[in-house]
């Protein structure tokens, strides 16, 4: 059974008590809904993100063969597990139908092209992706009191922190033959930061939107960004910014002292990005 306060580090959909789901809980919160489907929608997507980057990396057979047996498993199975509790918690709203919307507009912009130039700054790409998740589940599990769905974002935080781990493991073994310099490596965070703005999350949470709000008459675009923003806030509301700090800067391997001396700075310097 997932546990609530502390979640464990493996778990499956089979460990999951959905008769234990207090629907009453959050039936009526259209932010929950709107976080774990979108949610649901890019992590089942990892899929195709996963295929992609392992060839990115072909010709290491470790990262190929670790991306394509563990990473790229574990990310669906986050997917399957938030679509479950979505159809559990909404019965009424069209998962699938929303999901093919989706997919069909994300694989047109999941491509190799959009990668880092250097396998290296790939890696710390992925860092910052999977801090930007990590986070993003440690916030999610604040704003709700359903253990279920407690529990849930809490496991797969932790999953994510592993990713982060893998990730940064592979970066210190291919900077070992391409050194990168710190500036490079600032430069891949800051990029993969300033994306994170306009990332995959907003094309989901708009067929999750889109599909919900269908009649006759167009969608209202501005009804939507005023949603977005607001759901937005509220996650930032709740962010661990000093954690995301220290796993953002961690790949530039700055010696202590400095690190410590920057993470006000840095924290204050993305405590404004989320605002804006």
């Amino acid at each position: 059974m997932l546990q609530s306060a502390n979640a464990p580090t493996k778990w499956d959909l089979g460990t999951i008590p959905w008769e234990q789901l207090d629907v009453s809980l959050v039936r009526d919160r259209e932010d929950l809904f709107y976080l774990v489907t979108a949610a649901s929608f890019i992590e089942i997507a990892a899929d195709l993100y996963s295929n992609n980057l392992a060839q990115y990396f072909n010709g290491d057979q470790e990262i190929v063969e670790w991306l394509e047996s563990s990473w790229k498993n574990e990310e669906v199975r986050h997917g399957t597990t938030l679509r479950n509790y979505a159809q559990h918690a909404w019965p009424d709203f069209n998962w699938d139908y929303a999901y093919s919307k989706f997919f069909a507009d994300y694989s047109r912009k999941c491509i190799i092209s959009a990668y880092e130039p250097t396998h290296v700054l790939e890696m710390v790409a992925r860092c910052v992706v999977e801090t930007g998740t990590a986070t993003f589940y440690q916030s999610l599990a604040t704003q709700t009191n359903e253990p279920i769905l407690k529990g849930i974002a809490l496991a797969i935080r932790a999953e994510e922190i592993n990713h982060y781990k893998h990730f940064y493991a592979y970066f210190n073994k291919l900077n070992i033959n391409c050194i990168t310099n710190r500036w490079q490596i600032f430069g891949a965070v800051c990029r993969r930061v300033l994306e994170a703005r306009k990332d995959d999350a907003e094309c989901a949470m708009w067929h999750v939107f889109n599909t919900r709000k269908v009649t006759t008459k167009p969608v209202d675009l501005r009804q939507f960004k005023l949603l977005y923003r607001q759901l937005s806030l509220q996650i930032k509301k709740e962010y661990p910014l000093a954690m995301a700090t220290k796993m953002l800067i961690k790949p530039m391997r700055l010696p202590l002292k400095v690190a410590q001396f920057i993470e006000g700075p840095v924290a204050t310097c993305s405590a404004w990005i989320l605002r804006h």
